[in-house]
């Protein structure tokens, strides 16, 4: 097999992405990834991340490849499991805190911090509409992190958020109450699953 058709493999698989850490990690040259980069025409959509001409760009995965340590969360988590009725106007990321995420804000994606011992809390890996895989917020730890920032949301999707939560087989009420308690909303969450229940 040549250079270019393990190259083009790697494109396949990655859903018409491709990283630079990927092809130096198999052993293939920076010099003939550029060369491989022009003849297939990929456009640079990131540094080191480039995306084939006839594939769709995922702008969550593109953000998450080019910054490993964001957790998509709030709006953009409800999206992700399926518990907004459309696309949030904004793309909300949690990190720990002391993180530098000036180069998101100018962005416009909305930045949470928190403390380095909630961070890792209910992380999972989610798929996004173009099927690429993103570290997102579980659906329980999301219902907890809405109903902590209420009063700045939307009360429409915070509704609908929580009624589509509730209906949901994939709701896991333990999980729930356990990411409340460190979470230190024990009681809103509370009162709000037994209105719902």
């Amino acid at each position: 097999m040549s250079q270019f058709e393990a190259l083009d493999r790697l494109v396949t698989s990655g859903n018409g992405y491709l990283r630079t850490a990927q092809v130096v990690a198999s052993g293939i040259s920076k010099p003939t990834l550029a060369a491989f980069v022009a003849e297939r025409k990929m456009e640079r959509v990131a540094q080191g991340i480039y995306l084939a001409e006839d594939a769709w760009p995922d702008e969550l995965y593109q953000l998450s490849m080019s910054n490993s340590r964001i957790v998509f969360s709030h709006e953009t988590a409800l999206h992700l499991h399926g518990l907004m009725e459309r696309e949030p106007r904004f793309t909300s990321v949690t990190v720990k805190a002391g993180y530098n995420a000036s180069h998101l804000r100018k962005k416009g994606i909305r930045v949470y911090q928190v403390k380095d011992s909630i961070a890792a809390l209910g992380v999972a890996d989610v798929k996004t509409s173009f099927g690429n895989p993103v570290r997102a917020y579980d659906m329980d730890r999301t219902i907890c992190d809405i109903i902590r920032c209420k009063d700045a949301m939307d009360i429409q999707i915070f509704q609908y958020a929580l009624k589509e939560y509730m209906a949901s087989k994939q709701k896991n009420l333990n999980h729930l109450m356990a990411y409340a308690k460190q979470l230190q909303v024990e009681d809103a969450v509370r009162t709000y699953t037994e209105v719902m229940l």
